[in-house]
């Protein structure tokens, strides 16, 4: 079977809802034993109570990746025990607006998710993956790429996850790690609707179709559709790509103005 992850141990960071839990449910069928890391740990246990109604495997761990002891605490409990050999750094959070109207917190928030959360899950897990080689996915956005309006501080996460992967991809391929970055464009999850509602109410449906005009292709993309190429990346099928940055966006970045 293609893209078998049976016998591997994956953390996945943000696993809840959205993309995280479509990646959990996609590794989990495909055989991988799976460890959601969340912050909302009901979420997690949505996810996980999901995963073995399937017939697959899941742990929940509540964590906060922003807490480097924690990190450690939770990635050191589950290594006790087991290798890893896929870490998935999915969780993050959005800001809109430009610089002017970017406040330090706002700012603060935002790299502390999305640049120091990637940075300490993997700061705790790489070491332990030297011993035998793994693979390492972080998500970045079509913002590490080109211009988006009103997203000073996610660009500003989203570029230094880019930079990121490449980095961790140079300093590691001797010890069989693989590294790479998926930019997603405009994915429909949860959070869009909730966007959508909170900020145009009586409005959902236009909007919702405004969003979507934005990629080329003429839709946004789906959850599965990200995690179908995290699997591939994270498979032996993919065991010659490594520091390597996959928009998957409808055209965004190659086919906009």
């Amino acid at each position: 079977m293609k893209f078998n992850l049976k016998g591997k141990n994956v953390i996945i960071t943000g696993g809840g809802s959205g993309i995280g839990q479509a990646i959990s449910t996609t590794f989990a069928a495909q055989g991988a034993n799976v460890h959601i890391l969340e912050l909302n740990i009901e979420h997690a246990e949505s996810t996980v109570n999901l995963i073995k109604e399937q017939g697959g495997v899941a742990t929940a761990y509540h964590c906060n990746v922003v807490d480097q002891k924690q990190v450690i605490s939770v990635v050191d409990e589950i290594t006790a025990k087991k290798d890893i050999h896929i870490l998935i750094n999915n969780a993050g959070i959005a800001h809109i607006g430009n610089i002017e109207k970017t406040a330090e917190d706002d700012l603060d928030r935002v790299y502390n998710v999305n640049v120091k959360g990637p940075y300490n899950c993997m700061y705790a897990l790489i070491s332990k993956m030297k011993k035998n080689g793994g693979v390492i996915i972080n998500m970045a956005s079509i913002a590490s790429n080109v211009g988006i309006n009103d997203r000073f501080a996610y660009s500003m996460s989203k570029g230094a996850i880019l930079t990121m992967t490449y980095s961790i991809a140079k300093d590691y391929i001797k010890d069989g790690i693989r590294c790479n970055c998926i930019s997603p464009a405009r994915i429909h999850t949860p959070f869009v609707d909730g966007f959508i509602k909170a900020n145009y109410p009586g409005q959902e449906e236009e909007m919702f179709k405004n969003l979507s005009a934005t990629q080329p292709i003429g839709r946004m993309g789906k959850p599965q559709e990200v995690a179908d190429l995290a699997l591939y990346l994270c498979s032996d099928e993919a065991s010659f790509i490594t520091g390597t940055d996959f928009p998957i966006d409808g055209g965004f970045i190659k086919l906009n103005g």
